[in-house]
């Protein structure tokens, strides 16, 4: 399949971008026998990725998490020679991404939010598509970046007020701790196990915007962008809907006596 054929499967101005810059790096991993990376990759450009790479019929790859219970990955494309590094997971990732480990001072722990260390970041000028996952923990935070940053986030973060009490050092992404995942369960009822009833449940927002949030493309099941409202849910299903939250389908409970459908819901806080 031929680049304009790929790029031709691509609405926006936006996603042709995008897929053209894959594109460019399967090329280049190709002619100049080197191994490159994306940028951190959300959902939406994950599944974007993968299209790519089976259009390109491209087998060298690998996307890296840091850890599984995180979301945002980089993708690796790597020319046929290194395939054994990669296979036997010889290769040195914090090449590509560093950790920056935030620890707050005594008065602070407990009350920064994610929105604290990511805005403070993002005054440094930071693009966001340099950072990774964001980990909070009582005593601060784990920040996953692009090695190309790293640097001058250790050198600049501690100018910031928010951090200046505070001890920054930066780490091999092999020191990341592990994220502690709270969940509370939840009962919803709906009319159908449409996609658009559940979101308009789990959002707490009118149909209406709930059919915007999926055709806006911020709704995924099981990490894949799903822009169809007559979408069927089932159990087992994971549900994210951008800036409302992750959600996974428990059980199917059946019917209430009102004739809905009850459904137990894990949401992740």
């Amino acid at each position: 399949m031929d680049r304009a054929t790929i790029l031709n499967k691509y609405y926006t101005e936006e996603d042709k971008l995008f897929a053209s810059k894959i594109l460019d790096k399967i090329r280049i991993a190709k002619t100049r026998n080197q191994i490159v990376n994306t940028d951190f990759l959300d959902m939406y450009g994950q599944k974007i990725c993968r299209e790519i790479l089976e259009f390109a019929k491209e087998k060298n790859y690998k996307f890296y998490l840091p850890n599984e219970e995180l979301e945002k990955s980089i993708l690796i494309i790597y020319p046929e020679k290194f395939n054994a590094i990669f296979e036997e997971n010889k290769f040195n990732y914090s090449t590509l991404i560093k950790l920056i480990r935030i620890i707050l001072p005594n008065e602070l722990k407990g009350t920064y939010s994610h929105k604290e260390y990511l805005s403070g970041i993002m005054k440094l000028g930071i693009k966001r598509e340099k950072m990774g996952d964001i980990i909070v923990f009582e005593d601060g935070a784990d920040i996953v970046v692009s090695d190309e940053i790293y640097q001058y986030i250790l050198n600049n973060l501690p100018q910031l007020t928010r951090f200046s009490k505070a001890k920054i050092e930066g780490l091999d992404i092999d020191k990341l701790r592990k994220p502690i995942i709270k969940k509370e369960e939840k009962r919803i009822t709906v009319s159908y196990l449409r996609i658009d009833n559940i979101v308009c449940e789990l959002a707490n927002c009118t149909r209406s915007i709930a059919d915007e949030l999926i055709k806006s493309q911020r709704v995924f099941i099981n990490y894949e962008s799903e822009s169809r409202n007559s979408k069927i849910v089932k159990e087992d299903d994971v549900i994210i809907i951008r800036g409302k939250g992750k959600f996974k389908i428990l059980k199917i409970n059946g019917e209430t006596k009102k004739g809905k459908i009850a459904l137990t819901v894990e949401h992740y806080i």
